[in-house]
Order: structure tokens, then C-alpha cells, then sequence
């Protein structure tokens, strides 16, 4: 692509796009037999469950440093470092001798998925004009879904010929093979660093202060009802009494829903503007999570699933956009990282305080609680979110 040829998805989509995807397959292609893995090297159900969320206290922990190393040595390098460290963590959890072994390599790929994550979104941020972000940041969510939905099947392949192994063979050549793509494809950024300021991440955070407690709350909120929604189904399902095949059924429906939708997402955002595509989608997720105590059957579930899966695709590169559209040119990585830390979080906190509220209460309430925190959620986002980016009020 020549200097003043306009950038459009089409001409990014070999760097920005096809390296997320092929390591979104290996994190599908993984997902299914980590909790296997862990029981056969002998942990009981609850230390299974624990070694499947170290993974995300691994993103969570690698969230601000991923920030901080993209801003010095450059999101493209950033990427090939995590895929080293991926790869790494991999070969450990294809051959641990024992369980601690295995979590610190789950622990491990955590990380790497950090940075591999902050770098793509700091590349996208900087390589597309204002006008096409959000179908972008939509398109960057979106395959990652595919990748997650398509790496199961290949995974559970792979699996049915050899063992348990060979999922996580799957994820190491899907890691490599993006590497190297990234590595090959053109850059249009590449004369310039992913962020060149010189602020640290907690400088940082104390300057956007006000950004962070308000509109940073918001998407942590947001990722907090997202989260809940990938559980309450498969609750809700075996509490009315749903096979396992068929609450898997309803909950794949309603995946497919959600990634059809990342395109027509972004678009409406860019042409709509941000708040057209939260207060929507923060709604509809709401009404589906009051609606779900309702349900009594399968075809009731597989409505309400339905729904949700319109609310949450509606919603995808929400919090990427809004996030690269308040990061200052210069500290772009580093305040990436921040906000990607809260959205992390509220991923994290929302199936805890689901679990919190189901133990006091009941799963009904609890999962009307989430419904509570959605319409909370779209009036603050239709509160807080700017109607216009600071660098498009800055070249006013």
C-alpha cells in the first residue's frame, strides 16, 4: 500500500485481522480440555475451575505492562514477544509433569493473550481514521469471536485422532503461523511506535482521571454484563432441567447471533455515533437477563438466548473504540492498557458477583440483578459518552 493510498479495511485486514483470528483458534481449540487436562493431573472440580480463571488473573496481571512494553518497543514486536511466550506456555501444557506446572503455563498464556490483545487494538487505533474505528475495532472483535467459535471443532478433531495433547498443538501452530503472518504482511504504522509518550501508566491514569471514573466505570460495567451472559445460559439451562446438548445448542445459537453482528455494529456506530450502538445493546441486554427467570423450556431459552446474543453483538468493539477514541495520540498503548485493565475486570467481577448474589438469594435473582445492572449501565453509557472524539474536536 503506497503512502497516499486511503487506508481501508481491506488493506489492513493481513496485519490487523488474520494474525487475531488464527490465535483466537488456538484459544478455542484449547478452551474445551483445560479443565480435563487439570483433572487428570489430579485436581478435584474446584481446582480445575481455578486453574481454567488463571488464565484471565494472568491477563489481568499482564494488562498494564502490555501497555507499557507496546509503547517502547512497538506493537509489532510487542505481538512477537507474547507469541514467544505463548508458544512456550503451550509446550508446557502439552507435556506437564504436574498440575502446578500446568497452571503456571495456563497462567503464562494469559499473558501472552494480554499483550497480543492490546497490541492489535493499539495498531488499529493508529491505522484507521476516525471515520472507519468503529466498524474496525467491530471487525477486530469479530474475529476473534470466529476464531473462539471455529477453534473447538479443529481442536476436538485433532483431540478424537491423538490426545488430549494435540489441542494444545493446535493453538502452538495457530501461534506461529500468525506470527508469522504479522512478521510478512506490510505495516502501515511502521514509522511510527505504537505510543511515543513518555508517561507511565499510573502518571497516566491520575492525568485521565475523570475519564477513568466515569466512562471507564461504564465499560467496566459493560464487561460485567457481557461476561454474565456467557454463564447465565448454561444456569439457567441446567436449572430447568436442559440436557447438556441441548443448553450447548442454545448457547451456540446464540454465539452465532452475536457474530453476525459485528459489522452491521461498528458500522451503525461510525455512522450513528458511539451511544447509538451502547444504549441499544446495553438494553437488550438488560431485558434478556429479566427474561431469562421466565423461561421454562427450551424454546423459551433459545428466544431469550437469541436475544441476548442480538444485545451483545449490537455491543462488539464497543470498549475498543471507545477506548482508542479517548487515548491521546501520544500515550496511546499505555492508557489502552488502563482501559483495558477495567474492562478485564469487570469480565472477571461480573460471574462473581453473579455467584455472590445466586448464594444469598437465588440464581433468579441473581441473574435479575444483571438485568438491573444493564439499564444502569445504558443510562450512564448515554450519559458519558462523548458525542464526538477529542481528536475530532481538536481539528475543528
Amino acid at each position: 500500500m503506497t503512502s497516499g493510498e486511503p487506508v481501508t479495511l481491506r488493506s489492513i485486514a493481513l496485519t490487523a485481522f488474520v494474525p487475531p483470528a488464527l490465535f483466537s483458534v488456538g484459544q478455542g481449540a484449547i478452551a474445551p480440555v483445560v479443565v480435563i487436562t487439570a483433572t487428570r493431573l489430579g485436581a478435584n472440580p474446584a481446582q480445575a475451575a481455578l486453574v481454567v480463571a488463571i488464565a484471565g488473573v494472568g491477563q489481568l496481571v499482564a494488562d498494564l505492562p502490555a501497555g507499557a512494553l507496546a509503547a517502547r518497543v512497538g506493537d509489532r514486536r510487542a505481538m512477537v514477544a507474547a507469541g514467544g511466550i505463548t508458544c512456550l506456555a503451550l509446550v508446557v501444557c502439552m507435556w506437564a509433569p504436574n498440575l502446578p506446572a500446568f497452571a503456571a503455563a495456563m497462567f503464562a498464556t494469559g499473558m501472552g493473550t494480554a499483550v497480543w490483545q492490546l497490541a492489535r487494538q493499539a495498531y488499529v487505533a493508529q491505522a484507521v481514521p476516525y471515520q472507519l474505528r468503529a466498524r474496525a475495532m467491530s471487525t477486530l472483535g469479530g474475529v476473534y469471536r470466529i476464531g473462539l467459535f471455529v477453534g473447538p471443532f479443529l481442536g476436538g478433531v485433532a483431540v478424537a485422532h491423538t490426545g488430549l495433547w494435540a489441542a494444545y498443538a493446535v493453538h502452538l501452530v495457530a501461534c506461529v503461523v500468525a506470527v508469522a503472518v504479522l512478521l510478512l504482511a506490510p505495516d502501515v504504522t511502521a514509522a511510527a511506535p505504537a505510543g511515543a509518550g513518555t508517561a507511565g501508566s499510573m502518571a497516566l491514569a491520575r492525568e485521565h482521571r475523570r475519564t477513568f471514573s466515569t466512562l471507564g466505570v461504564g465499560v467496566l460495567l459493560v464487561s460485567a454484563i457481557r461476561a454474565t451472559r456467557q454463564v447465565v445460559i448454561p444456569l439457567w439451562g441446567q436449572f430447568i432441567g436442559l440436557s447438556p446438548g441441548t443448553i450447548a445448542v442454545v448457547f451456540g445459537v446464540s454465539g452465532a447471533v452475536d457474530m453476525l453482528l459485528f459489522y452491521p455494529a461498528g458500522r451503525a456506530m461510525d455512522r450513528w455515533g458511539r451511544v447509538a450502538g451502547a444504549v441499544p445493546a446495553m438494553t437488550i441486554l438488560a431485558v434478556g437477563h429479566v427474561l431469562v427467570p421466565f423461561t421454562h423450556s427450551a424454546g423459551t431459552l433459545m428466544a431469550v438466548g437469541v436475544l441476548m446474543g442480538v444485545g451483545n453483538g449490537a455491543s462488539s468493539g464497543l470498549v475498543m473504540t471507545l477506548g482508542a477514541d479517548l487515548a491521546p495520540p501520544a500515550d496511546r498503548a499505555r492508557f489502552l492498557g488502563i482501559w483495558r485493565l477495567l474492562a478485564d475486570s469487570g469480565a472477571g467481577a461480573g460471574p462473581l458477583v453473579l455467584s455472590g448474589v445466586t448464594a444469598v438469594a437465588s440464581l433468579g435473582v441473581g441473574v435479575g440483578t444483571f438485568g438491573a445492572v444493564g439499564i444502569l449501565t445504558a443510562a450512564l453509557m448515554a450519559r458519558w459518552i462523548p458525542r464526538r472524539s477529542p481528536e475530532v474536536r481538536a481539528g475543528d
